[in-house]
């Protein structure tokens, strides 16, 4: 799977923005540690999605007035910066970036010390738009059978797409190593407020009230008491 196929995928920009901030409230719930899946509605302006695997793989979305800007950087893929003495990005990568999302590309956390963006894919969407688009370039052969993020590690927006409920499941499941309710990651996914039996169908040992200020800050509704 590459960008492209990616693209064709993704829901609308609100749609993919509260699945954003599900995974996010969902990761707060079972795990309150550092979180793999995060959402913050205060990056300066605008908001942002961002996953982490701790082991150099990593996308963020930045959900903007004017659209959304999608970056990922797969540290394993032919199409890494640093596979270039100069950290040139991969050829085309930001071709047709609108001037308005632009500036997003040079963001300092998705950049290296001399401020070249360090990224393998990109996506962006007006505000206005009727689909995502990605730039224009060729992509390196599969690296194998076991490659399964794509040649530009954008595999890793799959959670995103609309099975996203079945994929949050075997992700916990896999990430975690806990069995996961399904109908409690749905009722997440569908954004309807949060309760304590919810929170605790995931962690007993937690309450809305404990997490009042965490979820408040990622946007999600919680019920009213």
């Amino acid at each position: 799977m590459t960008v492209y196929d990616i693209a064709a995928e993704l829901p609308p920009i609100d749609r993919l923005q509260e699945r954003c901030q599900a995974l996010a409230v969902l990761e707060r719930i079972i795990d309150g540690g550092e979180p793999y899946y995060a959402y913050t509605s205060e990056w300066g302006k605008d908001e942002a999605a961002l996953m982490s695997n701790g082991s150099g793989d990593e996308w963020a979305i930045v959900f903007a007035t004017n659209g959304a800007f999608i970056r990922v950087f797969d540290h394993e893929s032919v199409m890494s910066p640093y596979r270039d003495p100069d950290r040139e990005l991969w050829p085309g990568l930001l071709d047709g970036v609108p001037v308005v999302l632009r500036p997003h590309a040079a963001e300092p956390a998705f950049c290296d010390e001399m401020g070249q963006l360090i990224a393998t894919a990109v996506l962006w969407r007006l505000a206005d738009d009727d689909r995502w688009h990605a730039g224009e370039g060729t992509f390196p052969p599969p690296c194998g059978p076991y490659n399964d993020t794509g040649p530009d590690g954008a595999g890793m927006l799959e959670i995103l797409l609309d099975d996203i409920v079945a994929r949050y499941v075997e992700f916990a499941t896999d990430y975690y190593e806990i069995e996961v309710d399904r109908t409690v990651v749905e009722h997440v996914v569908a954004h309807r407020p949060l309760t304590d039996a919810v929170i605790q169908a995931l962690n007993p040992q937690l309450t809305v009230a404990e997490l009042r200020e965490d979820i408040a800050a990622i946007g999600y509704p919680i019920a009213a008491t």
